[in-house]
């Protein structure tokens, strides 16, 4: 236990000794934090340009015009002739929708021949297509509502008649999770976990493949040689204290940028636990694997590089072929952010999380035991040569 407790602290004072661990380990998530912060800070895109090509230039038309530019999400730029290329002052402008009036558009309305409305939506940016397109369909939809229950009532019939002949049934839209669509606390959050297990793994990739490298693990663990075990837990403690306060300084910042923390707190605790210890034990028995520093934090960087991507988080893992859901499974990141996803956006009951637990839990008793495998034949063959050489 001595022995235990001399390492302990000799990794504790080399991990802090190392300017280039304390940078990732300290820095990284930090500056990551405040820049995605700021980043995705206004939550939802507005004043997103759209293009209206008015052929007709009459009251009607216009009316429609001042109605889109009166929606907050989007900011017109209005055409009162055809532009020489749409397709142009689309990029020009970065516009994420071309709305084009046609002539007549008045004279037809009035005559009910129901004139077509031409949109086109710029998918280059699917993230402002989508908002620039729920914008569209509410604003010309309340127009088209509306001018219809008004030439009815022209015609003579009452106003509540007017509505009912308009829309025979009523459909009510009611929006579950994020209802606001704030992308802040969609994406912000999930990206602090992609940079913790990253900075946890980077960190993890240089613990036993440096040692083995400058040959300074014989001359300190041979007291050690038969306990591989502690061995792994003397090198993982030092990150799990630190991970401790990274975690502490993501929760600061979420009060900082106003992002709602999860629900049911202890077992979003035991969850993170889980994570931070699933994801060190991986870079553990990569870095046994390893004996290269360099080679070690360079497969560690493929696996997790992918990660969010795969993850299932921002598309559905059933879309995926089944060696790349493979992957996402023995990853740590992939169950975290699905359980995290319960917790935070979508404000579930905790027993939702318990089959994500689950799925972290056997990840770290796996990449546990595989370690525990690989740091224990590491062992005998380093101390085997030693014993012949003396």
């Amino acid at each position: 236990m001595k022995e235990f407790f001399r390492l302990l602290k000799r990794e504790f004072r080399l991990f802090i000794g190392n300017s280039t661990l304390r940078t990732v380990f300290f820095l990284a998530p930090v500056f990551y934090a405040t820049l995605l912060g700021f980043v995705y800070k206004s939550g939802k895109v507005e004043n997103t340009p759209v293009l209206v090509i008015d052929r007709d230039n009459t009251p009607l038309s216009s009316q429609l015009t001042d109605m889109l530019d009166d929606n907050k999400s989007i900011s017109i730029i209005k055409y009162s002739k055809e532009p020489f290329s749409i397709k142009d002052e689309v990029i020009r402008h970065e516009a994420a929708a071309v709305v084009i009036i046609p002539s007549r558009f008045e004279a037809d309305m009035l005559q009910k021949k129901y004139p077509e409305l031409n949109v086109y939506v710029n998918t280059g940016n699917v993230l402002t297509a989508n908002f620039a397109s729920k914008a569209l369909q509410l604003t010309i939809g309340t127009f088209s509502a509306g001018a219809s229950i008004k030439a009815l009532q022209k015609a003579g019939m009452p106003a509540t008649k007017a509505a009912t002949q308009y829309e025979p049934f009523k459909a009510n839209y009611i929006t579950l999770f994020n209802t606001t669509g704030n992308y802040l606390i969609f994406m912000w959050p999930a990206m602090l976990a992609v940079v913790l297990q990253q900075v946890i793994l980077l960190a993890m990739a240089v613990s036993f493949a440096a040692e083995f490298e400058r040959g300074s693990f014989v001359k300190e663990y041979i007291k050690m040689k038969r306990w591989a075990f502690p061995t792994m837990l003397i090198k993982v403690i030092p990150i799990w204290v630190f991970s401790i306060l990274i975690v502490g300084i993501y929760y600061f910042m979420h009060m900082i940028f106003r992002v709602p923390m999860p629900e049911g707190i202890l077992s979003f605790i035991l969850l993170t636990a889980v994570f931070v210890g699933s994801a060190s034990f991986l870079g553990v028995f990569i870095s046994i694997l390893i004996p290269d520093a360099l080679k070690a934090t360079q497969i560690l960087m493929v696996i997790a590089s992918p990660a969010f991507i795969i993850s299932g988080f921002t598309w559905p893992l059933s879309a995926m072929p089944a060696f790349v859901q493979l992957m996402a499974y023995i990853i740590p990141l992939t169950p975290f952010l699905q359980a995290f996803k319960i917790l935070l956006i979508q404000k579930g009951s905790v027993e939702l999380t318990y089959p994500y637990l689950q799925h972290l839990s056997i990840l770290l008793v796996l990449y546990a035991i595989l370690g525990w495998i690989a740091l224990k034949v590491k062992l005998w063959l380093i101390f085997k040569k030693t014993e012949k050489i003396e």
